[in-house]
């Protein structure tokens, strides 16, 4: 079949050039995550701090430095 000018569907991940993370970014790099904070780096509040966090949907923890938080979510 020739596929030529046909649409076709695929996983992100299989993206092989680009890098997918870099698809992921201009694609949606200013879409807004909710997440539920499990930890504080050693830091604390201090410039530099990170905070680890547990997004829905995601199967691993996502690390932000503290700076970059919008806002608590009620």
């Amino acid at each position: 079949m020739d596929l030529k000018n046909h649409s076709v569907s695929f996983r992100i991940c299989d993206i092989f050039y680009p890098d997918c993370q870099q698809i992921l970014f201009q694609l949606h790099g200013n879409d807004v995550l909710q997440g539920r904070v499990v930890d504080l780096s050693e830091s604390g509040m201090t410039d530099g701090a990170f905070v680890e966090l547990d997004v829905d949907g995601l199967g691993e923890k996502v690390i932000v430095p503290l700076e970059r938080i919008l806002g608590i979510c009620e």
